[in-house]
């Protein structure tokens, strides 16, 4: 199975009212857990690096290209995206690793300056043929976006997707970056709402911290693309405690790394039945 574009994933998702699992990568191994996740699952799948796991492997190329080729040797359908790139450069070398979208976040700015900045990264984005996520909300950067009261307003969304010319909007909804409880609480009338409003997918940032019952909820709401990240780096994280903790004799790094690997694995293929990344 080739690596495809994004828009070959979140299309059909969008048509079939289902949603398309995004799942953040760190290490090489989280790009082959995810995979044979989706592989058992047999769902289509998106690998994201965001701009904090570009800074710490310190550049993009090593992890990007190891993402890019694990994504070429699945048996299911799955795209490379660069999640949270706050600077155009980035943006640009992704595309040069074969990257089939990038999530540029300018919310930090001004509305104006937000505009300004999305719709160039945009329109170069387009004219390689990649797809192209942004974020709307408050001054702050993520943290601020997608604190627990922050909300994006349908109106001004519909307005700032038609200005930038992106393919895909993530929104505030109620959800918030690196929570490790699950106590989120997705306004699913605000994405109803925004579903009728805005003429692009909408994107969940923040899913970790959503009870499993309202991510099905929340993509029969209206929402498509659904990143997970911290959800797995706490799965990954405990299976290696255990195993180290029942093998303390182990010092070769593979024994602990695969059980690692092996549990993120069986979390996706999970997480992607309740995301409905897969038909019924």
């Amino acid at each position: 199975m080739p690596l495809v574009a994004t828009a070959e994933i979140v299309g059909p998702a969008v048509r079939g009212g289902l949603g398309a699992g995004a799942f953040n990568v760190i290490q090489i191994e989280h790009a082959q857990a995810i995979v044979a996740g989706a592989e058992a699952a047999g769902a289509p799948v998106i690998l994201q690096i965001s701009e904090n796991a570009v800074r710490y492997h310190g550049a993009l190329a090593a992890i990007g290209r190891a993402t890019v080729e694990v994504a070429r040797a699945a048996r299911v359908p799955v795209a490379v995206h660069l999640d949270h790139a706050t600077e155009p450069g980035l943006v640009r070398e992704a595309l040069g690793l074969g990257f089939g979208s990038v999530m540029f976040d300018a919310s930090a700015r001004d509305y104006d300056g937000n505009v300004a900045a999305t719709a160039a990264v945009a329109a170069d984005c387009h004219a390689a043929g990649v797809w192209v996520e942004a974020e709307l909300g408050e001054v702050g950067g993520k943290d601020g976006v997608h604190a627990p009261g922050a909300r994006t307003d349908p109106a001004e969304a519909a307005a700032y997707v038609a200005a930038t010319d992106v393919d895909a909007l993530a929104v505030a909804v109620g959800t918030s970056h690196a929570m490790v409880v699950k106590e989120a609480v997705v306004d699913l009338e605000l994405v109803a709402a925004l579903r009728a409003a805005v003429p692009v997918p909408l994107v969940l940032h923040g899913s970790s911290g959503v009870p499993e019952a309202d991510l099905t909820r929340a993509v029969a709401a209206g929402l498509t693309k659904v990143n997970i990240a911290t959800h797995l780096n706490v799965a990954y994280t405990r299976a290696i405690r255990d195993h180290l903790a029942d093998h303390p004799e182990v010092v070769d790094p593979r024994r602990y790394v695969a059980a690692a690997r092996d549990a993120v694995a069986r979390e996706v293929t999970r997480l992607l039945a309740l995301v409905r990344a897969v038909p019924r």
